[in-house]
């Protein structure tokens, strides 16, 4: 199963994130999805087939989905758009994005529409969730009485996201731009959950991130993917337990079973678990899009 771990288009080395490698173009930037795989904040040792693709045809559908909604920062996806040499690399395609450069606002903009995760763990012990009171009795996965934004920092490669409250995060952005893109993520998050149920699939939660480019802030990066994202299949919904999901679960569950300590180098995933893996990011695609992916 052959992966795009990394690329080298030109001799100027690539900044490279957990998953995409971003070279810098002057006033736009050309992200390529790789094949990485990042779990707990590690990057493993080997990809998963076509996830880089997939996650970058998913955030198309989405900014074109959210066209009339909000500004975004996709220049375009199509290889002769992009400067020289990138436009003479036909490995680039369908993994690729020409996007505007952008002053990035330092926090994830993550909205939560259920009780999971690292919120159901806060809820168990303190009946809350990143700082928001929540009523006694709420089950594990069960969808919350209202959708509650929890900013989080962005992290390095190698360290974890850390949740702040919404008073941390306008001393970081300044109170009018956290408003802002507070306001903006839960529209996006409402329009964009109302579609997805339409397609049998259930946004639990999902994290945004927004830039500053000509005195507005835009929406920037990935946009609902399954690395992103929390989606479940509407039909095995269960409140009260974990959910079946669209995403890197088989390896989180793989790397729980060998004691993994999240930490340090990443592992070697078994074929298996990079094809299940890989079914489900396919499959969180055509669920989504209504179209087929071809591999």
């Amino acid at each position: 199963m052959e992966t795009v771990l990394q690329t080298n288009i030109t001799d100027i080395e690539p900044a490279r994130g957990k998953v995409r490698d971003i070279y810098d173009l002057g006033d736009k930037l050309l992200f390529v999805a790789s094949d990485r795989l990042s779990a707990f904040d590690v990057v493993m040792a080997n990809g998963i087939p076509y996830k880089g693709i997939i996650l970058a045809q998913i955030s198309l559908f989405w900014f074109d989905f959210l066209s009339d909604v909000v500004e975004h920062h996709l220049i375009s996806a199509e290889i002769a758009d992009f400067p020289e040499p990138f436009c003479d690399h036909p490995e680039l395609a369908g993994r690729s994005m020409l996007v505007k450069k952008v002053k990035v606002l330092p926090i994830e903009c993550v909205v939560r529409g259920y009780l999971a995760g690292s919120g159901w763990k806060e809820y168990s012990q303190d009946g809350t969730v990143c700082g928001h009171k929540l009523p006694a009795g709420l089950r594990q996965c069960e969808k919350l009485p209202d959708l509650i934004f929890t900013p989080a920092t962005k992290a390095e490669m190698g360290d974890h996201d850390e949740n702040i409250s919404t008073e941390r995060a306008a001393e970081i952005i300044g109170k009018d731009k956290a408003e802002y893109v507070r306001d903006r993520s839960i529209e996006i998050f409402k329009k964009t959950g109302e579609y997805a149920e339409t397609k049998g699939i259930i946004l639990a939660d999902t994290k945004f991130e927004w830039g500053e480019v000509d005195g507005k802030i835009i929406l920037i990066d990935e946009v609902l993917t399954p690395d992103s994202s929390r989606f479940w299949p509407a039909d095995k919904y269960e409140a009260g337990r974990d959910q079946e999901s669209y995403d890197k679960q088989f390896v989180r569950n793989y790397l729980e079973s060998v004691n993994f300590d999240k930490s340090g180098p990443g592992v070697e995933l078994p074929d298996n678990i990079r094809q299940k893996t890989a079914e489900k990011y396919i499959e969180a695609y055509e669920q989504l899009t209504g179209k087929k992916f071809e591999t």
